[in-house]
């Protein structure tokens, strides 16, 4: 007979492991191949010393005159803190007793919720990867009464609870906790679940995940930003901090490629390893193989995923990139920072599920805390204002 004890057990010794797996690997092909640690987390912080330059302590000198100076590394102190990432379920009473004689209902209906919940965290940790940490999903456009143009519906789904927020960073009342029913992606409108005052929700409004404002993963957007601080250091004294950017690249070429992946080695040693861009990037650059008759390779990655490749470097889409656009990555410098992996939140009592006050259901809630650091921003590489070269007919 199922009960909410053994459906408690099942999420923990069951869907546990296989959750986490998948949050960690197959949420994202980038986050797959990042390194996952609990290192250098201090209470509710991560604080790390990341190295600058090499050891100092070398030369060469005479048989018998003085020995170099001692001189030890350089390092930095980033400093960040954790960042709370959440997934939440919720089972009716009505479908738990429903289900509560048959163990295959049962578990037919935790599959369902637990393909939601992986369904929902793919889109929204895979989103995070390549945002600023201030979880703007995307900036209104104008509106009318009954939906809502922005500028891009790139970070935007179904479904999803969104604040609508003043360029100030101020709530807009009334606007918080709104779900988005619809979406017309080719003219960028979008429907939520109330109806549009258009005397709130104008221009310089944007919107965010509910609740996320400032509280998402410090993402590439931040790590390729050229002036501010980042992890609590400034750039502008800083320059191992400023990523190499190309920002008026044009056609995409095996050459342009190479020389962002020379220029890093050459100045910082850095070996590429990860490639991944906008989807109209990836065909751009198909195209360029075929119009110079070279063979687009394809290559398996961890977690399944599958990418053309470039001298062996993979080369995948992603639908988070903003158009034009190529990150060129060493992967070894990035580390996911962790206080644990994947937990459920559990109760004084050790219950997992718990009831929602007032409501016949129960809810249960996927814990993270972590940070994603980037331990030398200068061994990356972006290439921006990739497109298609126009053909001048011949005369």
């Amino acid at each position: 007979m199922v009960t909410l004890t053994s459906a408690d057990n099942a999420l923990k010794k069951v869907y546990l492991n296989v959750i986490s797996n998948q949050l960690n690997v197959g949420v994202n092909p980038l986050l797959a191949k990042i390194e996952q640690t609990s290192a250098d987390v201090w209470g509710k912080e991560i604080v790390k010393l990341a190295p600058v330059g090499i050891n100092g302590g070398i030369g060469a000198g005479t048989e018998d005159g003085q020995l170099p100076t001692s001189e030890g590394n350089k390092y930095l102190q980033f400093t960040s803190s954790l960042k709370n990432l959440y997934g939440k379920i919720e089972i009716s009473d009505k479908a738990i007793r429903a289900s509560e004689n048959s163990v295959g209902a049962f578990v037919n209906l935790l599959n369902a919720e637990m393909e939601g919940l992986l369904k929902a965290s793919s889109f929204n940790f895979g989103r995070m990867l390549y945002g600023d940490g201030s979880g703007k999903l995307a900036t209104v456009a104008s509106s009318t009464s009954t939906q809502i143009t922005v500028d891009s519906v790139k970070n935007l789904m179904e479904g999803m609870v969104v604040d609508f927020l003043e360029a100030d960073g101020d709530a807009v009342t009334g606007f918080q906790g709104v779900r988005i029913t619809a979406i017309d992606r080719v003219n960028k409108k979008i429907k939520i679940s109330k109806t549009v005052d258009t005397t709130l929700i104008v221009s310089t409004v944007y919107l965010t995940v509910q609740g996320s404002k400032d509280n998402e993963l410090t993402g590439l957007g931040a790590i390729f930003n050229t002036t501010g601080t980042i992890y609590g250091v400034d750039r502008s004294a800083n320059p191992c901090l400023v990523p190499y950017i190309e920002s008026s690249v044009g056609e995409i070429t095996d050459a342009k490629i190479q020389l962002a992946i020379d220029t890093l080695e050459e100045n910082t040693g850095s070996e590429v390893d990860f490639i991944t861009c906008a989807y109209d990037v990836k065909r751009l650059y198909q195209e360029y193989l075929a119009t110079n008759s070279r063979n687009i390779n394809v290559m398996e990655l961890e977690g399944g995923y599958k990418a053309i490749s470039y001298n062996g470097i993979p080369v995948i889409a992603d639908r988070f990139i903003e158009d034009g656009t190529m990150y060129l990555l060493n992967s070894k410098e990035f580390a996911l920072h962790q206080l644990c992996d994947w937990q459920w939140l559990e109760g004084d009592d050790g219950r997992i599920l718990k009831q929602n006050a007032g409501y016949p259901t129960y809810q249960a809630t996927l814990v993270k805390y972590a940070d994603l650091i980037c331990d030398k921003p200068s061994a990356q590489a972006k290439l921006s204002g990739i497109a298609a070269v126009p053909v001048t007919p011949a005369e």
